[in-house]
């Protein structure tokens, strides 16, 4: 790759922007293709562009036209608030299904690497660490403590970002009075009806693992474009 080439993919990358690198494997010749721009020496017809860009936002990497296409995305990250045992089950689960997962709970006694082996333990507010650190539109973020204090504020700074998955652990009761809480945060119907609650699919499991792959599931199939129709 030549080096102006390289410097862009660099920039794109560290910018998160969702970039293909698309190479001609006959001529060398090579281009960098975004979902707004193209650069480099190789000239894309448009049909072929088209169908790259489907790979870009697929995040699939493949072949278009006799063209290698190489997709770079930001990471597809989990943010988990609250290190409870469901968490201990839920982050592994979701590392194996391509998450970078962070559990974030104020409560030393919880968030502890002893419990957590591996993962990225954030002992802070929810509030505090995702105001800091903003959701994107490939971040899913999970509730999961059954605290108001905790899971209330962790929810409201995932609604106020373009999270494609929020959900929270609780009954419809709890979740009754959870959006009756974030009403009277200023939040209207549509914005609450964001969260997936009771979060997980139904499968019928009570355990904590079962659970944690009840969410696992239902996180990936809305990563995938299939929405859980919810009552």
């Amino acid at each position: 790759m030549k080096s102006k080439l390289f410097r862009s993919l660099q920039a794109f990358r560290t910018a998160q922007c969702p970039v293909a690198v698309v190479t001609d494997r006959v001529s060398g010749a090579q281009a960098l293709v975004t979902a707004g721009q193209v650069s480099g020496d190789l000239a894309l017809a448009e049909g072929t562009l088209l169908g790259i860009r489907g790979m870009l936002a697929g995040d699939a990497s493949g072949e278009v036209d006799g063209l290698l296409v190489r997709v770079y995305g930001p990471p597809w990250t989990l943010v988990l608030v609250g290190a409870v045992h469901i968490a201990q089950a839920l982050a592994p689960m979701a590392a194996l299904a391509g998450f970078a997962v962070k559990v974030i709970d104020p409560r030393r006694a919880f968030a502890t690497e002893l419990r957590f082996p591996g993962v990225e333990l954030i002992v802070d507010w929810p509030n505090d660490v995702l105001a800091a650190s903003p959701p994107n539109a490939r971040t899913a973020v999970v509730t999961l403590t059954h605290d108001p204090k905790i899971d209330d504020v962790g929810l409201i700074a995932a609604l106020r970002s373009p999270a494609f998955f929020i959900g929270a652990l609780g009954s419809n009761r709890t979740h009754a009075r959870r959006k009756a809480r974030l009403a009277e945060a200023g939040f209207g119907e549509a914005d609450i009806a964001r969260i997936a609650a009771p979060v997980g699919l139904d499968l019928g499991g009570r355990l904590p693992g079962e659970i944690a792959a009840s969410i696992v599931a239902e996180i990936v199939g809305v990563r995938h474009g299939r929405p859980r129709q919810r009552p």
